[in-house]
């Protein structure tokens, strides 16, 4: 006997749910129906009848057609809000065959968008290059009343399972592009099939930092400050997690360093100071680790030190665009830039004009960004994924005892040779000469699309950085 007959997703406007609704109908069995109670509309907007029952016919029995929806079986459920029918959300929230599904996200982000979406008139994005963008007001009374809502809501529901001695699968928003998160939901509900991925056919909308999203972000922080207890103001981060890449992984043939490469960063270079300190070659350095392999070297190695090396985010950009993208090495990134970006590419990109260059590479950016944010279908690969999501990915398994940074090699690799046994170690040879178009419109596209890098590690503009004595 199977644990629950029916779902239902208690959510509210701009949390993810058409989202989680269109990845729900991914699973073989599973059925959402979207907002079949709404006080407006059934089903969708300008939908007035559903499954043969007419607005009226469902203002005057509700429940003939929740029957309407579970009379074909399998696993059927809709989204409820708080201020849809309240004598299907009595029934449901006491219902224990109903599995609740509870979807919540940032209550400022969810304002926000709201707000956005209002004022744009577009709900949903299906292609990113059709995005409408505005800007919202932040007023501090109307955010209160809203939360106040949302809370509202929440306490109801919890006491309603608490004394009816109920449990729910609370999913967050960022959680929507988690895989085994949404795999893990299955199983909660007894389905039997997966999936590989969640749904790609909705993009998420207005993915910039909340301040970016405020004609009046100035506002924001007396606004929340009575009501800040739980980071309302943090920035959604909707890059994928990434596992640990340990075949990347190099240790050194005697001296006991371990090297975690981080893609589009200095990696060649790296490796071979890393073989002259033992004077050896690249392919001496051990190679191909597992997760037991590297226990297994590390309790070997007492004492040992794991390193990884920072690039810039743009010279790290410009180095992955002409080595990876220019190349041909990556040829879904060409292509979206070809679809969606209109960049026309000659057979031979060495072909390109300065100014045309210039034009693919600021596309390139903006491809980034709306990648890292999950707006587009094609998953992030590790070289334009974000250094921060990298360095994520290795904690799992090898965090680093050192994070370096390109241009401070010449003075921390000798310093940490020396830590290692080594006081008179290879000089380091720079990367070959990385010099990106530098101006302001660039500047700005970089710091949109690594805006984590930016923002965790301390970077400025790579202008900046020149200006100030830097190597870059």
């Amino acid at each position: 006997m199977t644990r629950f007959d029916s779902f239902v997703v208690l959510a509210e406007m701009r949390t993810g749910s058409n989202l989680l609704e269109t990845t729900l109908n991914q699973f073989d069995g599973v059925t959402c129906h979207g907002e079949l109670f709404n006080p407006v509309f059934i089903n969708k907007p300008g939908t007035d009848a559903y499954l043969g029952v007419t607005f009226a016919m469902r203002e005057g029995d509700p429940f003939a057609l929740l029957a309407a929806i579970r009379a074909p079986g399998g696993m059927t459920g809709f989204r409820l809000f708080h201020d849809h029918d309240p004598r299907i959300r009595d029934h449901v929230l006491t219902d224990p065959a109903c599995a609740k599904i509870i979807l919540t996200r940032n209550p400022l982000d969810s304002y926000v968008s709201r707000k956005i979406a209002a004022g744009t008139g577009q709900w949903k994005l299906h292609n990113v290059s059709k995005l409408k963008t505005a800007q919202a007001m932040f007023d501090a009374d109307e955010f209160e009343a809203h939360l106040s809502i949302l809370q509202s809501a929440q306490l109801q529901i919890q006491h309603v399972l608490q004394t009816t001695g109920q449990s729910a699968f609370y999913i967050g928003y960022d959680d929507l592009n988690d895989t085994r998160v949404l795999n893990g939901l299955a199983a909660w509900l007894g389905v039997k099939g997966r999936i590989d991925a969640p749904s790609r056919m909705l993009k998420k909308q207005n993915p910039e930092p909340i301040e970016a999203k405020l004609v009046n972000p100035q506002a924001l922080a007396p606004g929340l400050a009575r009501l800040d207890r739980f980071d309302l103001g943090r920035t959604p981060n909707f890059e994928p997690r990434r596992a640990p890449m340990l075949g990347a992984c190099h240790a050194g043939a005697q001296t006991p360093l371990l090297f975690l490469p981080l893609r589009g960063a200095p990696e060649g270079e790296v490796l071979h100071w890393m073989a002259a300190l033992d004077g050896g070659a690249a392919s001496d350095l051990r190679r191909d680790f597992t997760a037991a392999s590297l226990r297994d070297w590390k309790r070997a190695n007492p004492g040992f030190r794991a390193f990884t090396v920072l690039r810039h985010p743009l010279r790290r950009a410009w180095w992955a665009f002409n080595r990876r993208v220019l190349t041909g090495d990556a040829k879904p990134v060409v292509e979206h830039l070809v679809r969606l970006y209109g960049v026309s590419f000659p057979d031979d990109p060495q072909h390109l004009s300065p100014d045309e260059k210039r034009a693919a590479f600021l596309a390139y950016l903006r491809f980034v960004r709306a990648s890292l944010s999950g707006q587009t279908g094609l998953q992030p690969w590790p070289f334009w994924a974000s250094q921060a999501a990298l360095l994520d990915g290795f904690g799992q398994i090898a965090p680093p005892d050192l994070i370096l940074r390109e241009a401070e090699l010449a003075t921390d690799l000798p310093r940490l040779a020396a830590q290692m046994g080594h006081p008179a170690p290879p000089s380091w040879q720079n990367a070959d000469d990385i010099a990106p178009p530098v101006d302001p419109e660039i500047e700005a596209a970089a710091q949109e699309a690594y805006w984590r890098d930016y923002d965790q590690f301390g970077f400025d503009a790579l202008s900046k950085e020149a200006s100030s004595g830097l190597r870059s």
